[in-house]
Formats: C-alpha cells, structure tokens, sequence
C-alpha cells in the first residue's frame, strides 16, 4: 500500500514477473510521480537568511588559528609544477585528490591563511542548500530547512570549514551524491543517474573514507530482504566502481602506510567524536539530538519485519546507514588495523542533522517546535562560541612561530635538517610568508635539487651523504615534528640527535607547541 509523503509517493511492490513465477522481489517503483514544485519567495528567503547567517559563522576569525601542519603540506603539494604533482599524487597523497586541484587554482588569488580557507567556507556553504534539497526530497520543506539551520549552526561544520582541508568539499560532494541517488530511485533519467555517477566518484578523491557512503547507499537498497535493484541503477554502481578503480589500485599498492601512526581508538575517543558531532555542545547537546531522532525513527520500529519496508520507512534505514555504517565498520577494521580517526566522519554529519531535523519536524505544535528549536540553537551556538576560544579534535603544531624564530635567527652559512620529510613544508609554507626573497638556511634533507620535487615529501635521510654534508657548515638547525614515542624519540629523530651531535659540541633547543628545534654549534656564539 503506497504512502504519500512531501511531493512523493512511493512504495515497494511485487515485480509482475516476479509474482507471476511466485518469487517475492520488492522493488521501488514511483505509484505516482509530480514534478517538485519550485522554492516558494518564503522558502528561498528563509535558506537566504541560513545561508547568510552560515557564511557569518564561517568567515568570522577566519585566519586566527595557526595554520598547521596539514594545511602547509596540502598547499605545498598544490605548488608543485605538474610532473611532480602527478608524482606525488600517485605515490602517498592520492587521498584528497581532487581538492588539491582545486587548491592549485585557488592559489592565484592569495596564500594567506584567510584566502586558502575560505575555499573550504564556499564548499561549506554550498553544502546547505544542498542539505536543503536532499531534506526536502526526503521529507518535507519544514524537515529541509530545520536541517539547513542545524547544519548552518554546528561547531563540527564550521570547525572542517575553517580548514585548508578537504573535509567541506567531502561533506558536499557526499549530499549532492545522496541527493542524485535518492532521485535515481523515483526518476533514473540520464541525467539524475550521470549526477549520482559524477558525484560519488568525485567524492571519493575528495576523500577516501567517502566510498563508505556510497557502500551506505548500496546496503541500504540490498538492506530489506529480498529487494531487487533496477538494472539501470546496477549499471551505476558498476561506472562508480569503474571511476574509483585508480583508488582501489593505490589503496592495494600502498597499504594503510600512509596511515600508519593513527592509533586504535578508545572508547573515550568515540564519545568525544559522538559529542563533537553533534556541535561540541557536550552531554546535553548528543542527548538532546539522541532525543530529538527517537520519533523520527518511531515508524521504522513499528514494523513487525523488515521485509514490510516501505519508502516512509526505507529512507530512515537509508539516513541511519549512512550515520552509523562508516563509523562501526571502520571501527571494527581498527581493532586488526587501526584506521579511525574522527575528522574522516564529518561525512556522517548531513544525515545526523536530517534525522534530527525530521524528529523535530513532526512536532506540529508552534509551542512545542519553537522552544525545541531554541534548545538546539542555544547548545549549538555555545559549541560554536567553545570553538572560537580553543580548538577541539586537533592540536595545532605552532609552525608559524617557530618559522618566524628559526628565520629571524639564522645566519649565512647556516644548514637546516628535519626529522621528517614532511617537516619541510610547512617551514617552506611560513618562509614564502614571512621572507620569501630569502632562500634561508641551506635544506640538507629533504633536498633533491634546486626546486622542491616529489621526493622532498616522501625521500628517507641518506645518513652517510648527511654526515659528508654538515662539515661544510658551522652550524645546523635540527628541526623536530611529531618526535616523541613511547620509548623516547622517534628512531630517525634519534638518529639525527646522534649524528649532529658527534659533528657539534654545542646544542641549545628551543621548544615550540607540537615541535622543537635544535641548533647544533661549533662554538657558543649565541642563538
């Protein structure tokens, strides 16, 4: 029996086929189908108003917090010319792919922190009408807007839209993605079916974690027993598994490396994730959207089997996979190999916000909805307001401050070495700030030519060329990222400790937040 919701109506029903030879196949098939009418001046003044009040949010200290370590390599790797762009794409930075070229172009209008940034705000802001959309396709106009507002309000989403990273541009690639998909399954025209191809496999060189999504919406059609996929939406998959093949490939040839220092998670890293979700409003703000999904998903437990899932109860499932089915699966493949850390799931953020906003959509009541809606407002805003006045889900390593100090401080004639390949980068990203008609200290390693190439990210220290190299110079800044380890330091950071300090009987260290630096002298001449 068909159930009409918003400006659909759907149902599952028996394939005539199927019945015929007595074989039980739900599929959807469109009872009926009317074209969704156009945005009323009320609804499109209402998003306007979100949108603004989003963009507000987002612009506001947009270039306060230290730009750290991520955010340096990610423009350094856009500044690459292009053989060793494509080079260091294929070899360990394929994950985020596609924003890198995004970030390339962006690069002509600035490199401030600010201009880098606010290419994530505009993908950020672009996520809520679209947000909008999929809420209004899936429910109602009243269920889009309630979303859009959340959204446009939470802490989790203004933190990743502040950031020189991929995460906004996933987070929209993903709705857009489950916009195309939800509308593939009541009118699969070319058009819908090459959005839904195009999106899904954008979004995962957005970012990785994102297939997850994608598998999200394959289960959730294969989720009520028995049910049978459309051919042409069989053919979807198969061009989505075509795109990302090139993933898969450098997936299976590089292994979790890449990956390799993300820790298996303990249950107080998934709360703090759960609570930071939600908009780093605490306890109160996860119960009150814990809360608020309880009558959104009532429908769906009333059914007495899954077997009787209907469109009104499908497009929960669908919200809840998507929520929950990135995050448990990469749980438990972290307890052989641990892949979990909380800023990939931001994906899981839009259908969060929609389960809450179709709870709170079905109080009716204008005394029972506003006061709700104020809860939610006032908890996401003092989540914002937290975010502004410190960081959460990240410690930034004080790059910039100890740049600064490194080039104010060093003479001509001076070498530099860092522990890492990567610690270069964001050195580079601060000196192209803060003096970049100065070469600064001679690079010793990584260095593999006269202009940064692809090696100089991934290149490993060759000790005897070093131990050649740093008699030539009086004095060596050691610089040491990410250095500390259960044992002590970090193998190839000892190493270098050990190495300069047989070459230099002076050595001072200076201490910044997430890293330090060491110069080792011939003869104590001061800093």
């Amino acid at each position: 029996m068909a159930r009409s919701f918003g400006y659909h109506d759907y149902s599952i029903v028996k394939s005539a086929e199927n019945v015929g030879a007595g074989v039980a196949s739900p599929t959807f098939t469109p009872v009926s189908f009317a074209r969704t009418r156009v945005l009323s001046p009320v609804e499109l003044s209402a998003l306007a108003l979100i949108i603004a009040i989003a963009a507000a949010l987002r612009f506001y200290l947009l270039g306060a917090k230290i730009f750290w370590f991520d955010e340096c390599v990610g423009v350094e790797i856009a500044r690459l010319d292009w053989f060793n762009f494509a080079r260091i794409l294929w070899r360990r930075e394929a994950n985020m792919s596609l924003y890198y070229l995004f970030l390339r172009l962006w690069l002509h209008l600035g490199d401030t922190p600010t201009i880098l940034r606010s290419l994530s705000v505009i993908f950020a802001l672009a996520t809520i009408p679209a947000l909008y959309l999929l809420g209004r396709r899936l429910f109602d106009s009243r269920t889009g807007l309630i979303a859009a507002v959340l959204l446009a309000l939470n802490a989790y989403h203004i933190r990743y839209s502040q950031e020189a990273r991929s995460y906004a541009l996933t987070v929209l690639l993903c709705v857009l993605s489950s916009l195309f998909f939800v509308q593939s399954l009541e009118n699969p025209t070319r058009r819908v079916r090459l959005g839904h191809i195009l999106t899904s496999t954008l979004a995962v060189y957005a970012h990785f974690f994102a297939a997850l999504l994608i598998l999200a919406q394959y289960l959730s059609l294969r989720f009520v027993e028995g049910t049978r996929i459309p051919e042409p939406a069989r053919k979807d998959w198969r061009w989505i598994g075509f795109g990302v093949l090139p993933v898969a490939i450098f997936v299976v040839s590089t292994g979790a490396g890449p990956l390799s220092w993300i820790k298996r998670p303990s249950l107080r890293e998934l709360w703090s994730f759960a609570t930071h979700l939600t908009g780093n409003g605490g306890p109160l703000l996860l119960v009150a959207s814990l809360i608020a999904c309880g009558p959104a998903l009532l429908p769906v437990f009333r059914r007495r089997s899954i077997s009787q899932t209907s469109w009104d109860s499908w497009r929960y499932w669908f919200l809840v996979l998507w929520l929950l089915f990135p995050v448990l699966f990469t749980v438990a493949v972290s307890f052989a190999r641990p892949l979990f850390l909380a800023r990939y799931f931001v994906l899981c953020l839009p259908a969060l916000n929609l389960l809450v906003a179709a709870g709170l959509a079905r109080l009716r009541s204008f005394w029972l909805l506003t006061p709700a809606l104020l809860v939610f407002l006032i908890l996401s805003l003092r989540g914002t307001v937290s975010y502004y006045e410190h960081d959460f889900d990240l410690r930034r390593d004080n790059w910039a401050d100890a740049s600064q100090y490194l080039l104010s401080n060093a003479r001509p004639g001076d070498a530099i070495v860092f522990d890492i390949a990567m610690g270069r980068m964001p050195y580079e990203y601060y000196r192209s700030l803060l003096n970049p008609r100065s070469d600064g200290p001679t690079v010793l390693y990584p260095n593999h030519g006269p202009r940064m190439t692809y090696m100089d990210f991934v290149g490993k220290p060759d000790y005897a060329q070093l131990k050649h190299s740093i008699s030539q110079y009086p004095r060596v800044w050691l610089v040491l990222s990410y250095v500390e380890s259960p044992s002590g330091l970090e193998p190839t950071a000892s190493s270098l400790v050990t190495l300069l300090g047989a070459a230099y009987p002076v050595r001072k260290e200076y201490h910044f937040t997430g890293l330090d630096i060491c110069l080792f002298a011939k003869s104590d001449s001061g800093p």
